[in-house]
């Protein structure tokens, strides 16, 4: 048996026994809990709320302290000649087959030291690691101020050392597992970001709207398995690289005026150790680039029999800058090591 309420539709079911928990059904989209109650606090008091759920996140689900009292609240809509609203919308209400919301938060609003991130608008190979982490190198001296304080606020670092970054592709779109210290830092920066828009020029021009959707995730410590343009492990600088990875699976290269490929600015140098006379470790290299500014990691592999590092270095700039003074120099006199 049904009845008709005053908005036209169907507003109510009652399939369902009598419940002291209200399922909601076509609320605004990401109706806020306060609104929930400001429509059913007149008919008793809420022992708590359950919002966002369902795939369009238009439903709710509302528990009172007594039956009587969500009864109370059907059989007035049921009756009135005006229906349900919030902001203007028809609700509609049913009661739940739950006699309690055991759950008030989903697994997403759980706080933990992983965010879940869903980049609304854009392809995968429209969002890099390095925007997502924000090492990307940014001219300020030519952004406004309204650009300044967003770049501000869509830095993942600017709310204390990330660990570790994972991107993937899902039916909801491109995602990124972003790891913190703890679930303090987490939640500021989800707090800070959620809902915010990527600056659009840290994207390509194709992409009109990017959105930052923000949950937790039930990951404690993401596995990454190698450094590529799809994961990053901040603190191991000896994890094996994905080269394949890094070449060009999430980003096409840069064709300059002569019909070459240009190399994408970063704040991590590859450099290749030709004519090795002498050892060169760690400490050798640490020494020899640290004259431009802080390292930050060195790796040294080798890889089709010859030596190579990885070194990190806080931006771009300073990157930039040991490698123009250093690239086809020598670390010892006589020739040898060239770099």
């Amino acid at each position: 048996m049904s009845s008709s309420g005053g908005g036209g539709g169907q507003q109510f079911r009652y399939a369902q026994a009598p419940s002291k928990v209200l399922h909601l059904r076509n609320l605004p989209w990401e109706c806020a809990e306060e609104e929930l109650v400001e429509l059913c606090k007149p008919f008793g008091c809420i022992v708590s709320t359950k919002c966002g759920v369902g795939a369009n996140r238009n439903q709710a689900f509302v528990e009172f302290t007594d039956i009587n009292q969500a009864i109370s609240m059907v059989s007035y809509f049921a009756s009135s000649s005006e229906p349900a609203q919030i902001r203007g919308k028809s609700v509609y209400i049913q009661y739940s087959n739950r006699q309690e919301i055991v759950n008030n938060r989903s697994p997403g609003e759980t706080a933990g030291n992983v965010l879940l991130v869903t980049i609304e608008g854009v392809q995968a190979s429209d969002v890099t690691i390095d925007v997502i982490h924000m090492q990307a190198h940014v001219n300020t001296e030519k952004l406004s101020f309204q650009h300044l304080q967003l770049e501000r606020y869509h830095v993942f670092s600017t709310f204390g050392y990330v660990h570790k970054i994972a991107t993937f592709e899902k039916a909801a779109g491109f995602q990124a597992l972003i790891q913190y210290t703890d679930e303090v830092t987490a939640s500021a920066a989800r707090e800070a970001l959620d809902g915010r828009s990527i600056p659009s020029y840290l994207l390509p021009e194709h992409v009109t709207s990017c959105c930052l959707r923000i949950s937790f995730s039930a990951h404690k410590d993401l596995n990454i398995k190698f450094q590529s343009n799809r994961s990053r492990d901040y603190n191991n600088p000896y994890l094996p690289i994905n080269y394949s990875a890094m070449d060009g699976s999430t980003l096409q290269p840069a064709i300059g005026a002569d019909g070459r490929k240009v190399e994408a600015e970063g704040n991590v140098l590859l450099a290749s150790i030709e004519n090795m006379q002498y050892v060169v470790t760690v400490d050798v290299l640490h020494t020899v680039f640290s004259s431009f500014g802080t390292v930050q990691k060195i790796a040294i592999f080798e890889k089709n029999g010859a030596t190579q590092a990885l070194i990190q270095y806080p931006d771009v700039t300073t990157a930039a800058v040991a490698k123009e003074a250093l690239e086809g120099h020598c670390i010892y006199d006589g020739g040898y090591c060239t770099e």
